[in-house]
């Protein structure tokens, strides 16, 4: 959340011309921590993707009631069907990929369940996406193939913020360097990246239309 708390001054820092928000999609919402934020910025269209059971029912019951926020319970990603997520009793760690290096590095947080879920490419998704150019993933190593299934969607976000890694976090995982590979051909530039201090293994980066 980093970035996005400070996406402002970040834009100011690195003297890029302001972009007007429409709407944002938020794919991997947990219990919906950054809701206050997007309202704080005056994002009032927003789909929030999470496909936990558990994790679902409390985003349902904190933002049921604003009219404006659209929830599904499904994963994404590049394919559809059903695929098996690796639990941990958080559930801020869960991932479709089996946990790798992440096991080490916090030897604390257990992977003890699985659960099934329904996993479909958001370019299938139906919702107007000109009204949306938002786009914030957090899905614990699996943003690219989510990027992959957004090829058409794409054409219309002006602001990526995306979890990245430097470590095989999770086996099979995507670097930043493939993340990069994959936005920049599309019109994006990455602007700025955030790592977290614990290792500086994993963190968040930001990618903007070119201007």
């Amino acid at each position: 959340m980093e970035i996005l708390t400070h996406l402002g001054q970040i834009f100011a820092d690195k003297n890029i011309q302001p972009i007007r928000v429409k709407g944002c999609i938020h794919v991997g919402a947990h219990e919906g921590q950054e809701y206050n934020v997007y309202k704080a910025y005056g994002m009032n269209s927003m789909i929030f993707y999470e496909p936990l059971k558990e994790n679902f029912e409390k985003l349902k019951s904190r933002l049921r009631y604003d009219p404006f926020v659209d929830l599904r319970m499904v994963a994404l990603g590049n394919q559809t069907g059903e695929v098996e997520m690796h639990l941990e009793e958080r559930g801020l760690s869960s991932s479709v990929l089996e946990p790798a290096h992440h096991l080490e590095q916090y030897p604390q947080i257990k992977f003890d369940k699985k659960e099934t879920v329904k996993i479909v490419r958001l370019d299938d998704e139906e919702f107007p996406r000109e009204e949306y150019n938002f786009l914030n993933i957090d899905v614990q190593g699996y943003e690219l193939e989510v990027l992959r299934g957004a090829e058409e969607t794409l054409k219309h976000i002006d602001i990526i913020i995306s979890e990245v890694n430097r470590a095989e976090m999770y086996k099979g995982c995507a670097r930043i360097e493939d993340i990069d590979e994959f936005l920049l051909p599309r019109g994006f530039d990455k602007v700025f990246e955030y790592w977290q201090l614990d290792g500086g293994t994993w963190g968040d980066a930001l990618y903007v239309r070119k201007q």
